[in-house]
Protein backbone atom coordinates (compact mmCIF):
# COMPACT_ATOMS: atom_id res chain seq x y z
CA UNK A 1 0.00 0.00 0.00
CA UNK A 2 1.15 3.75 -1.24
CA UNK A 3 1.78 6.14 1.43
CA UNK A 4 -1.67 8.57 2.08
CA UNK A 5 -0.57 12.20 3.13
CA UNK A 6 -4.28 14.83 4.62
CA UNK A 7 -4.19 17.47 5.65
CA UNK A 8 -6.16 17.34 9.30
CA UNK A 9 -7.36 19.45 11.81
CA UNK A 10 -5.97 19.70 15.56
CA UNK A 11 -7.30 21.05 18.92
CA UNK A 12 -4.85 22.06 21.75
CA UNK A 13 -6.47 22.25 25.59
CA UNK A 14 -4.36 22.93 28.91
CA UNK A 15 -5.06 20.96 31.71
CA UNK A 16 -4.02 20.64 35.36
CA UNK A 17 -0.59 18.78 35.65
CA UNK A 18 -2.37 16.09 38.26
CA UNK A 19 -3.17 12.72 38.15
CA UNK A 20 -6.04 11.81 35.89
CA UNK A 21 -6.89 14.59 33.79
CA UNK A 22 -5.63 13.49 30.71
CA UNK A 23 -7.91 10.22 31.32
CA UNK A 24 -11.02 12.27 32.51
CA UNK A 25 -10.85 13.99 29.29
CA UNK A 26 -10.78 10.95 27.20
CA UNK A 27 -13.49 9.11 28.59
CA UNK A 28 -15.81 12.18 28.24
CA UNK A 29 -14.69 11.75 24.56
CA UNK A 30 -15.39 8.55 23.80
CA UNK A 31 -18.06 8.32 25.67
CA UNK A 32 -19.48 10.95 23.36
CA UNK A 33 -18.56 8.86 20.78
CA UNK A 34 -15.74 10.86 19.21
CA UNK A 35 -13.36 9.11 17.68
CA UNK A 36 -9.31 10.09 17.52
CA UNK A 37 -7.03 10.05 14.92
CA UNK A 38 -3.99 11.31 17.25
CA UNK A 39 -3.41 12.24 20.74
CA UNK A 40 -0.63 13.79 22.29
CA UNK A 41 -0.04 15.13 26.15
CA UNK A 42 3.11 16.47 27.48
CA UNK A 43 4.09 18.96 30.10
CA UNK A 44 3.86 22.83 29.34
CA UNK A 45 5.00 25.07 32.41
CA UNK A 46 2.93 23.76 35.44
CA UNK A 47 0.15 22.74 33.00
CA UNK A 48 -0.19 19.93 30.90
CA UNK A 49 -0.84 20.31 27.45
CA UNK A 50 -3.08 17.99 25.39
CA UNK A 51 -3.36 18.13 21.31
CA UNK A 52 -6.38 16.54 19.43
CA UNK A 53 -6.70 15.48 16.24
CA UNK A 54 -10.39 14.23 15.71
CA UNK A 55 -11.80 12.12 12.99
CA UNK A 56 -14.94 14.84 13.01
CA UNK A 57 -14.02 18.94 13.77
CA UNK A 58 -17.32 19.74 14.65
CA UNK A 59 -18.32 16.95 16.86
CA UNK A 60 -14.98 16.83 18.69
CA UNK A 61 -15.59 21.34 19.83
CA UNK A 62 -18.99 20.65 20.23
CA UNK A 63 -18.23 17.68 22.93
CA UNK A 64 -15.17 19.88 24.19
CA UNK A 65 -18.40 22.67 24.73
CA UNK A 66 -20.36 20.45 26.62
CA UNK A 67 -17.42 19.30 28.98
CA UNK A 68 -15.99 22.61 29.62
CA UNK A 69 -12.63 21.62 28.07
CA UNK A 70 -11.59 24.67 26.81
CA UNK A 71 -10.06 24.50 22.81
CA UNK A 72 -7.74 26.66 21.15
CA UNK A 73 -8.91 27.42 17.52
CA UNK A 74 -8.49 25.17 14.89
CA UNK A 75 -5.21 24.40 13.90
CA UNK A 76 -3.52 22.80 10.71
CA UNK A 77 -0.90 19.57 10.76
CA UNK A 78 -0.44 16.78 8.53
CA UNK A 79 -1.46 12.73 8.93
CA UNK A 80 0.87 10.96 7.07
CA UNK A 81 0.39 6.39 6.94
CA UNK A 82 1.63 3.80 5.40
CA UNK A 83 3.34 0.83 4.85
CA UNK A 84 6.38 0.46 7.73
CA UNK A 85 9.79 0.41 6.10
CA UNK A 86 13.27 1.46 6.77
CA UNK A 87 13.34 5.36 6.02
CA UNK A 88 9.26 5.64 5.49
CA UNK A 89 9.59 9.19 6.10
CA UNK A 90 12.90 10.34 3.97
CA UNK A 91 10.70 10.90 0.67
CA UNK A 92 8.32 13.18 2.22
CA UNK A 93 11.24 15.00 4.47
CA UNK A 94 13.54 15.34 1.76
CA UNK A 95 10.52 16.73 -0.51
CA UNK A 96 10.05 19.26 1.75
CA UNK A 97 13.93 20.02 2.76
CA UNK A 98 14.77 20.55 -1.29
CA UNK A 99 12.07 23.16 -1.18
CA UNK A 100 13.36 24.73 1.66
CA UNK A 101 10.16 24.20 4.33
CA UNK A 102 11.54 23.51 7.35
CA UNK A 103 9.19 20.92 9.84
CA UNK A 104 8.25 22.01 13.36
CA UNK A 105 8.05 19.08 14.85
CA UNK A 106 6.93 15.19 13.89
CA UNK A 107 5.93 12.07 16.15
CA UNK A 108 5.64 8.89 14.48
CA UNK A 109 5.17 5.72 15.40
CA UNK A 110 4.48 2.06 14.10
CA UNK A 111 0.76 0.87 14.03
CA UNK A 112 1.16 -3.05 13.81
CA UNK A 113 0.56 -5.32 10.91
CA UNK A 114 4.02 -3.59 9.22
CA UNK A 115 2.22 0.09 9.29
CA UNK A 116 3.38 3.25 10.71
CA UNK A 117 1.59 6.46 10.97
CA UNK A 118 3.48 10.13 11.16
CA UNK A 119 1.96 13.21 12.36
CA UNK A 120 3.68 16.58 11.28
CA UNK A 121 3.65 20.31 11.77
CA UNK A 122 4.93 22.93 8.92
CA UNK A 123 4.90 27.01 10.13
CA UNK A 124 1.45 28.52 9.00
CA UNK A 125 2.90 30.22 6.26
CA UNK A 126 3.86 27.03 4.77
CA UNK A 127 0.64 25.23 5.41
CA UNK A 128 -0.65 25.63 1.61
CA UNK A 129 2.91 25.49 0.15
CA UNK A 130 3.49 21.52 1.73
CA UNK A 131 -0.18 20.69 0.88
CA UNK A 132 0.61 21.56 -2.99
CA UNK A 133 4.09 19.89 -3.04
CA UNK A 134 3.17 16.49 -1.09
CA UNK A 135 -0.65 16.58 -2.61
CA UNK A 136 -2.27 16.43 0.58
CA UNK A 137 -5.75 15.15 0.59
Amino acid sequence: MAQTLRKIAYFTAEVPQTAGQGLRVLMALRDAGVELLAFSGFPSGRKAQLDFVPANAARFRAVARRIKLRVSSRKVAFLLEGDDKTGALIGVLSKLAKARINVTALEAVVAGKRRFGAIFWVKPKNIAKTAKLLRAK
